[in-house]
């Protein structure tokens, strides 16, 4: 993925949405989330649109 998303800053390398290079998600948008019943602080919540890069 090259066509970097400056809206949607990310670090996350393995991921294949990914911009190499940059620190940004390449997908228009995303989907955020939680594993919690009741999320309290920001580890609480998921990137639910993460693809590992193959």
């Amino acid at each position: 993925m090259d066509k970097a998303n400056q809206s949607i800053r990310c670090t996350v390398q393995q991921c294949a949405n990914h911009c190499q290079g940059q620190d940004y998600c390449a997908l228009s948008s995303i989907t955020v989330g939680t594993h919690e019943t009741n999320p309290t602080v920001c580890q609480c919540t998921d990137c639910q649109s993460f693809v590992l890069k193959k």
